[in-house]
């Protein structure tokens, strides 16, 4: 018996008890988990924006120790820290052949199992595939990546979603250049990830948007030289700080219409804007048709920074190694399993960077 956060439904709150898992089976990993990062894509699933099988375990940004495998694992023994990958490549499918791993079409065909049942037997799915809003998880052999070395476990976790999508956003999707300018906007913890990739890149202005001015202190530890509060004069702002061209590359990380769009019209003629964010089908963007072909913008979606983990772990944890990126820079709240609606408030709120379950 171990203690999780269970949504029963679509909507309903999440509801923290024990579940009972089972031992691993063949091709499967037990993990003990350290921390778990809590993202909106979490928040997205209890709202109904993603869907996936309830009722299920959330959690899919964690990292912890491997308490036991099944037959067939060979790459992690008990003992060994690892990172948890939430959309494991399958390597056959057509986007895996052609090097897409990011976009692999069985990524998710895991959520539709049953891995647990809760106290009354009843079955439980796990969220995104690796169900880390638990103090321990049983997941596919290819949803573990050996944790870097010389990083501390909770810290790790960060590394399976936020600082992936933001280091990727910008670096692979974005592809920025020393001198570029960058606008980000949403200065959560992907947003706060992708400013310090941007830094990283080498990129000059580095412009962090976000709604609550208690977010700017944090924006410029992460590597922003400005802070613009949104509203509508954002794209006139950063075209100011910006020798009147606009950035050249914009990530948004909010997945709302008028981000989108702020992120579009803050770009230069022939930039290029990364959208991060997740929305609803409701967030619809309309541009003209005049405007495409005048502005001659890239406009791209980015699925998990465009990343391929067991590629990019390790160079994102040199960088962490080398005092390049800050991992707990974007923590802004240590809590316990107990803590998460509380921290989806404050995430609706725009408030603080990322939340993080310390078991």
């Amino acid at each position: 018996m171990v203690r999780a956060a269970i949504l029963p439904a679509v909507g309903a709150p999440l509801e923290i008890r024990d579940i009972v898992l089972p031992e691993p089976g063949p091709g499967q990993v037990r993990v003990r988990l350290a921390a778990a990062g809590v993202c909106h894509s979490d928040l997205s699933l209890t709202n109904g924006t993603m869907r996936v099988p309830v009722p299920a375990v959330l959690g899919h940004e964690g990292a912890g120790t491997v308490v036991s495998v099944g037959e067939g694992v060979t790459h992690v023994a008990p003992g060994d820290g690892v990172v948890l990958n939430w959309a494991p490549s399958c390597g056959e499918c057509h986007h895996c052949r052609i090097g897409e791993v990011w976009l692999c079409a069985k990524a998710l065909t895991g959520v539709g199992a049953v891995y647990a049942h809760d106290g009354e037997g009843t079955e439980l799915h796990p969220g995104l595939n690796v169900a880390a809003f638990a103090e321990e998880t049983v997941v596919a052999a290819n949803c573990v990546l050996p944790a870097p070395a010389g990083i501390p476990l909770p810290e790790a976790a960060l590394l399976g979603c936020a600082v992936l999508t933001g280091y990727g956003a910008v670096h692979h999707s974005a592809q920025v250049r020393p001198g570029e300018s960058v606008a980000v906007f949403g200065a959560g913890g992907v947003g706060l990830a992708a400013l310090q990739a941007a830094r990283i890149a080498g990129a000059g202005v580095i412009v962090a948007v976000d709604v609550s001015p208690a977010k700017e202190e944090l924006a410029r530890a992460a590597g922003a030289t400005d802070f613009v509060l949104a509203s509508e004069t954002t794209a006139k702002q950063i075209r100011a700080l910006t020798e009147g061209q606009g950035a050249d590359v914009a990530v948004e990380c909010v997945g709302r219409a008028e981000t989108i769009r702020g992120a579009w019209d803050s770009t230069r003629r022939g930039g290029r804007t990364t959208v991060v964010g997740i929305g609803g089908k409701e967030q619809q963007v309309t541009f003209h048709a005049l405007e495409i072909f005048h502005y001659a913008r890239t406009l791209s979606g980015c699925v998990y920074g465009n990343c391929d983990p067991a590629r990019d772990l390790p160079v994102i944890a040199e960088h962490v190694r080398a005092g390049r990126l800050d991992l707990g820079a974007l923590v802004t709240d240590r809590i316990t399993l107990g803590g998460i609606p509380a921290a989806f408030d404050a995430m609706l709120a725009g408030k603080g960077g990322r939340s993080l379950i310390v078991f």
